[in-house]
């Protein structure tokens, strides 16, 4: 079977992908032995192979990081994810990778900010990016906290304003702003393709989160070196950090912080028995770079909704 990007969106809401990736990571799922992406450079930009597997299900992802196509008004991100049955490796069904992917990085960053934020009073939202990971985030976080406004910060003024639009639309106060704006922030959400630090990080307040989700390679970071020298951090997996995340691996190379720096990981705060109090004294960042155990949790809940599973 196929499913395509509006039946997956329609399928599962953020805030249950989010309980989906919780739930594997509950039922004793181990991050740090999940399987590297793999990435081949070609002309058009970057091929991605994501495989993973469990008992009962298994899957692989096939993306395209293609950077040429917003000039030509095409999502930059493309693919396909092919959902397989555990035991027998027979193939059940092909999802729209770009569409899955739309989806499952938000929940990753919901159940970090389910974690990592406070639960009894609207939090101010800075958002950088202007992209689909940009209104995905909105969309998930607004499925787990209140807000009491957002300030959009992009390149494109005419793009910043159409998300200005669309949080409006949701109930947000919101307008367009300057990297400063930081300094007023509970939680700062990056969603962009920046390779180099998006803010000063000196300005972010103690007790804020700030979420960096746009980069999975070692020479890339939306987060100075400030920032993360004086924050609680907390990542998707050790290993994967420390192979992938610019955000940290470029502190590491000046000297800033050693690879003991990482408080925490997504699996400790979701198996801890109550709410992870914030670090004393000091932000807390979240560094997503995307596994592909989390397409697979996402992959098998859309599945799962679609009822195909009780017919087999």
């Amino acid at each position: 079977m196929h499913v395509g990007a509006e039946e997956i969106t329609r399928l599962l809401p953020p805030a249950a992908a989010a309980d989906a990736l919780a739930a594997v990571l509950r039922e004793g799922l181990d991050p740090e032995q999940c399987p590297p992406r793999t990435g081949v450079a070609v002309p058009g930009g970057e091929l991605l192979l994501m495989p993973a597997a469990s008992e009962a299900y298994a899957g692989v992802k096939i993306a395209g990081v293609a950077p040429g196509n917003a000039a030509r008004g095409l999502p930059r991100i493309t693919g396909s994810y092919l959902l397989l049955d555990g035991p027998t490796l027979r193939p059940l069904a092909l999802l729209d990778g770009a569409a899955l992917t739309a989806l499952r990085t938000p929940a990753v960053s919901a159940l970090a900010v389910r974690h990592l934020t406070p639960h009894h009073r609207p939090l101010r939202l800075v958002l950088f990016g202007t992209g689909p990971q940009a209104y995905g985030h909105l969309d998930a976080v607004l499925a787990e906290r209140r807000a009491a406004g957002a300030v959009v910060v992009g390149r494109d003024p005419g793009r910043a304003e159409r998300l200005v639009a669309y949080a409006r639309a949701r109930g947000v106060p919101a307008r367009t702003g300057a990297p400063a704006d930081v300094a007023g922030a509970d939680l700062v959400l990056c969603c962009t393709t920046a390779r180099q630090p998006l803010f000063d990080g000196r300005l972010v307040a103690k007790g804020a989160t700030v979420v960096a989700v746009g980069s999975h390679e070692p020479d890339a970071r939306e987060t100075d070196t400030a920032l993360v020298r004086r924050s609680a951090v907390y990542v998707e997996s050790r290993a994967a950090a420390l192979r992938e995340a610019g955000d940290l691996l470029v502190p590491e190379s000046e000297g800033a912080i050693g690879p003991g720096h990482i408080t925490g990981t997504l699996a400790e705060l979701v198996r801890e028995p109550g709410p992870v109090r914030p670090a004393p004294g000091c932000p807390q960042l979240f560094k997503s770079v995307g596994m592909a155990w989390e397409d697979l949790a996402v992959a098998v809940a859309v599945y799962r909704a679609t009822g195909a599973d009780s017919e087999t």
